[in-house]
């Protein structure tokens, strides 16, 4: 229990601030995420993919209950597990859970202990059941994978924990997805710290387009990706699946010297003026089994002597121009802000337990949380909301000022007649009691 306190504010002596408001919850926007997720079956699927090693005798809270928990404190903006020690008693919590009273801090941390390998797959094939649905009842017919790596510091002796020279700092480097599209989280995986961009990256990106192949056979899709996942092992695995590529490609001697071939000077040159020029050719490293086609950016400055190039390697056949290639390489850009709400709203990097086991499951548990919320907001918001970040979500909807009031029949979920947005909040839970989902 908090610490009774009572303070008096200087501006009005009459006045003395404490805790003791009795039954109310900052927090009553969350009714907005369990209508969302009793509405898109979360719990359904939850019960379907998650089985975890259950070694207790006596318990208060089942697994999937305590799943539930961290998922809507990291959507509330609750960071750290011992936030339940104080929402223990949140009326709006207890209510979302259907429970007298939240786990503990206790119950949370002993149910980290609980996680296996195997609910890791669980948790990214319980991410994959939501993903095809909220596709379906968004008719999507193209996808576009942009393909990332990021880093988590670390800050003690954490399990695989190592220096990466790139970021400079100790932690470590997850792989992730992400839809280019609709910025949903595709998948992650982490990784210890000194790996190379594209480690694994064969494994991580094959099931993903052999699910998409199968189970949503119209979907055109495109992988995007930076000059670290420019290795045999990402073009081999797009052409067999049938899917197109847009990779950065790092310069060298011969693809420079091909690039020079392009470069014409007249005497009559326009030196003063900017100059920027596409072109495309086929070239095929040592590494590369084939062929392939690489197109070009040149670009000079004006009153510069010398042009710099650009390299990206594509499957895209050569009716679609080398100028536009680039455009859309240059939209995966987009991703950045994806990895930085993923982290600064979900705490996505907080891989702070002393276990790797541990700290990849609350990475999972981060992305279904921002998936959650992706989810919600671009099938439920208008256009311009749509594009709000979760901070935004929760100073606008999720944080607001309730008192619960039960009767015999009833519970009336009282709301500050004050909340500015509150026209918004009624609109989005309109929107998500109509859903229909498709089947």
């Amino acid at each position: 229990m908090a610490t009774l306190q009572e303070k008096h504010v200087k501006f009005n002596s009459k006045m003395v601030v404490s805790n003791t408001g009795g039954n109310l919850s900052s927090d009553a926007g969350l009714i907005l995420v369990k209508e969302f997720m009793n509405s898109l079956g979360f719990y359904s699927f939850a019960k379907q993919f998650l089985h975890f090693n259950e070694d207790r005798i006596y318990w208060t809270h089942d697994n999937i209950s305590l799943l539930e928990q961290l998922l809507f404190q990291l959507i509330a903006g609750y960071s750290a597990d011992s936030s339940a020690n104080l929402l223990k008693e949140d009326p709006i919590f207890r209510l979302v859970l259907d429970k007298e009273a939240i786990a503990s801090q206790a119950s949370l941390s002993r149910f980290w202990d609980r996680i296996s390998e195997e609910n890791i797959a669980q948790f990214q094939e319980l991410n994959q059941a939501m993903l095809d649905k909220v596709r379906m009842e968004r008719n999507n017919t193209q996808m576009i994978i942009d393909l990332d790596s990021t880093h988590s510091d670390t800050f003690g002796n954490q399990e695989k924990t190592e220096h990466n020279a790139h970021y400079g700092t100790q932690g470590y480097h997850p792989l992730v997805a992400f839809d280019g599209l609709t910025g949903d989280f595709l998948k992650a995986e982490l990784r210890s710290g000194n790996v190379y961009t594209s480690k694994g990256v064969k494994d991580f990106l094959a099931p993903m387009l052999t699910h998409y192949r199968q189970v949503l056979p119209c979907t055109d899709i495109l992988v995007r990706g930076d000059s670290g996942f420019a290795t045999p092992e990402v073009y081999d695995t797009c052409e067999s699946n049938e899917s197109f590529y847009v990779i950065r490609l790092k310069s060298n001697k011969v693809v420079e010297k091909l690039a020079e071939t392009f470069v014409l000077v007249g005497d009559d040159h326009p030196w003063e003026e900017r100059e920027v020029h596409y072109y495309s050719a086929f070239y095929q490293a040592n590494s590369w089994s084939q062929k392939r086609r690489i197109c070009i950016k040149s670009t000079r400055e004006s009153n510069q002597l010398v042009f710099s190039h650009e390299y990206v390697v594509t499957n895209f056949h050569e009716e679609l121009s080398a100028k536009t290639i680039f455009q859309i390489y240059h939209k995966r850009g987009t991703m950045e802000n994806f990895i930085k709400e993923a982290k600064n709203g979900f705490y996505f990097d907080k891989t702070d337990s002393s276990s790797f086991l541990e700290n990849h499951a609350r990475m999972m548990v981060s992305l279904l949380a921002y998936n959650l919320v992706n989810f919600m907001k671009t099938i439920c918001l208008p256009e311009k909301e749509a594009t709000f970040q979760v901070d935004t979500l929760r100073l606008r909807l999720f944080k607001v000022a309730g008192k619960l009031v039960r009767s015999g029949r009833r519970l009336l979920l009282r709301m500050s007649s004050s909340h500015v947005y509150q026209d918004l909040f009624y609109q989005l839970l309109d929107k998500i009691q109509q859903l229909s989902w498709q089947v």
